[in-house]
């Protein structure tokens, strides 16, 4: 399944502020579709231009504060635990890592190539939900694993799109846990959908055998029994 269950994504889309996600939206375009800040963008190598993309995305426009500013909740270079590697960056509540941020230059072209090492920083952090890999121009969600993620062309990202984004990314939907309760039900939806699905196979099984024996009456139950897997 994808990362999440439609009906359960678009519930919750509905439920997001309308007038944020315009204003919001307005200062994303002004921005990322700038095709003189795009050419930048792309000529940047990838340690120019961390800091100037956690600013421009994350803090302008998703309402995050990067440190050193007062009540930071963003954070650049966070060291693992066990060992003295270290993210590009982190979403933290106090002590407590809520996502990491690999960052790399637009050089880096398919994000799976840093999947790895993503998890790694992840794996590094006790009870870190999520992972945001981001080449600058495209940026991936993940929750929990790596199965499954969510990838945005920050560079072409219509209305729609951005709404997406929004309620996956932004401050207040993190730190409420929004992005992994949407998933929680979102399988809880499909496996009961499949449930659903399997009971009304059955149902149609034992009607058509029912109808089998019906108009057949001179065969015997056990014979249409053992043809069974042919319907």
């Amino acid at each position: 399944m994808s990362l999440f269950q439609t009906s359960v994504l678009n519930k919750y889309l509905k439920l997001q502020d309308a007038a944020a996600i315009d204003r919001q939206y307005t200062l994303y375009k002004n921005y990322f579709h700038n095709t003189t800040i795009q050419q930048t963008i792309l000529n940047s190598k990838e340690e120019e231009y961390q800091d100037g993309f956690l600013r421009a995305l994350f803090v302008e426009i998703l309402g995050y504060t990067l440190k050193p500013d007062v009540d930071f909740n963003l954070v650049r270079e966070l060291k693992n635990v066990k060992d003295a590697k270290k993210a590009d960056g982190a979403i933290v509540d106090n002590d407590n890592v809520l996502a990491v941020i690999e960052l790399k230059g637009t050089d880096t072209i398919n994000l799976q190539q840093i999947e790895t090492q993503a998890f790694n920083y992840k794996n590094n952090q006790a009870n870190c939900k999520y992972v945001i890999t981001s080449n600058f121009q495209k940026i991936r969600f993940y929750i929990d694993n790596a199965i499954d993620n969510i990838e945005w062309d920050l560079f072409r990202l219509n209305k729609t799109q951005f709404e997406l984004l929004y309620l996956c990314l932004h401050k207040q939907n993190i730190f409420k846990q929004l992005p992994a309760t949407i998933k929680t039900e979102s399988v809880t939806v499909e496996e009961n959908v499949t449930k659903q699905l399997y009971k009304e196979y059955s149902q149609f099984r034992k009607s058509l055998f029912n109808n089998i024996v019906e108009l057949n009456p001179t065969i015997d139950k056990l014979v249409v029994f053992k043809k069974r897997k042919s319907y």
